[in-house]
């Protein structure tokens, strides 16, 4: 994917543009076209082209990052440890892609068509992966090679600008934070397409490659239906870089993406008509919040303000002297705008996106500060790589992948066993309802419902984790089975550890749905 930015996209133009106002590009990179040795104006030695900066010491830190983030995904789904549906949900709709099927996912309801959750059609170029490898733990290797490849894409453009071995270290710096981290640790999710993508968007933008950078932005509008509004803001830089047609018609195309998926597409394939995730901005549980209500309170929580001070805080800080930096902002403001706490923290997947972001804006952000009028300033920004490198270091200890140096990750306990026998108790190709524990283990061969969202349907196995956290202890199993589906009749098939498997002994009814069975 380097090969675009790489190539002379814009060398039919006879001069590079004139040098924007000095607030938004003081500092000056090679125009396109610039011989290999060409400099930038304060001589730094940052300026060697892409074909100067070395490929195979990247590729091995991206061999290595990608080896981490999926040894610490397979741990954890061995373990039968995700901590949410999504990789269920995502495995039913790429098993869906490579059946060559629409993206039902049973796991939502009973036929529910994903595309009316999340627009994320780019995630149907995970079939041929799955062809070759029908399970959850292929997503988990795409995403940890798409993370690994931002590396690479993150760290050369940074020797780029830079030289030394700034790059080697914004790599690390960026291949330990706290974003990829956490989003390792949530399992797969379609924003794994998005973070090598936002870098080579940003590597062509600081490189000045306009084209790359509009032809790197357009798929971003499949990957997730907020980033049209990111790939509007790229726009808006394209026009104040001064190229104001490719950035106005980008923009443009940004916006209406925008406004066309939360509009038409998704309400067209949702079965309630309407985006339903509106209502995690106007509603606090059962509450009405007006639009007012919801701008004041961006900042009403630490937990915000904290994840906004953590987000430049792994930067050094030096993220906020670049323009990049707009780039966030959309995620940022659906996310403070949200009445869930859980898009305002520093935990999930949400803010992987804003990683190659940041540090590339960084990179920018030293480059313009070296030259810089103020000598405190131009003296930080000579020690500011290793700063952040270091905070990366030192907060990585409280992160997810420390869970790779302790001895027990590595053990099988009897909870896992327990798990797998219960696996073992349910037949390919049947139809479950479940709860987390198991659910990503049985979405590659059986058609899979969650507990209690499949009414009707009389599912062939009922499977529970006893310890999963319900709200009222389950004492009677098959009892709360049958409550569940009362036009079916169950018996107690297996039972190991908090693990329980029911089977029904009744024939099955002739309305039973499912997706992907």
């Amino acid at each position: 994917m380097l090969e675009l930015n790489k190539s002379g996209t814009d060398r039919s133009e006879p001069e590079p543009e004139p040098e924007p106002e000095p607030e938004l590009e003081p500092g000056r990179l090679p125009a396109q076209g610039a011989g290999p040795d060409a400099r930038p104006a304060d001589g730094s030695p940052g300026a060697a082209t892409a074909e100067r900066v070395p490929l195979r010491p990247y590729l091995i830190a991206a061999a290595i990052l990608c080896a981490l983030y999926f040894l610490y995904s397979y741990l954890q789904y061995s373990r039968f440890g995700s901590p949410s549906w999504d990789l269920g949900i995502f495995e039913q709709e790429v098993r869906a892609y490579a059946g060559l099927r629409a993206p039902i996912v049973d796991i939502k309801g009973p036929g529910y068509l994903i595309l009316g959750d999340h627009f994320s059609p780019i995630v149907a170029l995970l079939a041929p992966l799955y062809w070759l490898w029908p399970s959850a733990e292929s997503l988990l290797f795409a995403q940890a090679a798409f993370f690994a490849l931002g590396a690479v894409i993150v760290g050369r453009t940074t020797q780029q600008l830079l030289g030394g071995r700034s790059g080697l270290c914004v790599t690390v710096a960026y291949g330990l934070s706290w974003g990829i981290q956490e989003a390792v640790k949530a399992d797969f999710h379609e924003i794994a397409f998005a973070v090598p993508l936002l870098a080579l968007v940003c590597r062509a933008l600081l490189l000045r490659r306009w084209t790359a950078a509009v032809l790197w932005s357009l798929p971003l509008v499949l990957v997730k239906e907020d980033l049209g509004a990111t790939v509007a803001v790229v726009g808006f830089l394209l026009f104040v870089y001064g190229r104001r047609l490719q950035g106005a018609l980008l923009a443009a195309f940004g916006v209406a993406a925008f406004v066309v998926t939360l509009l038409v597409l998704i309400p067209a394939a949702s079965s309630a008509g309407t985006y339903d995730y509106w209502k995690k901005i106007d509603k606090n549980g059962e509450q009405d919040v007006s639009m007012l209500d919801s701008v004041l309170g961006v900042l009403n929580s630490s937990t915000k303000i904290e994840m906004l001070v953590f987000l430049v805080g792994i930067t050094a800080f030096l993220a906020l002297r670049s323009p990049l930096t707009l780039l966030i902002v959309p995620t940022l403001g659906w996310r403070l705008l949200s009445q869930d706490s859980n898009h305002w923290g520093m935990v999930w997947h949400y803010s992987a996106i804003l990683m190659p972001v940041l540090f590339l804006a960084m990179a920018d952000g030293v480059r313009r500060s070296r030259s810089s009028h103020r000598p405190w300033l131009a003296s930080y920004a000579k020690v500011a790589v290793p700063v952040a490198t270091a905070i990366a270091v030192a907060l990585a200890q409280h992160l997810p992948l420390r869970e790779l140096l302790r001895p027990e990750s590595y053990r099988t306990d009897a909870r896992t066993e327990a798990a797998r026998a219960a696996l073992d108790a349910i037949p390919a190709g049947s139809r479950v309802e479940t709860d987390i524990t198991l659910m990503a283990h049985l979405t590659s061969d059986r058609t899979v419902y969650w507990i209690g969202g499949a009414p009707g349907t009389a599912p062939d196995i009922v499977a529970l984790n006893l310890d999963f956290g319900w709200a009222r202890p389950i004492q009677d199993p098959v009892a709360y089975a049958e409550q569940l589906h009362p036009e079916a009749r169950y018996r107690l098939k297996h039972r190991g550890g908090s693990f329980v498997v029911m089977e029904r002994t009744t024939p099955e009814p002739e309305t039973a749905e499912g997706g992907n069975g």
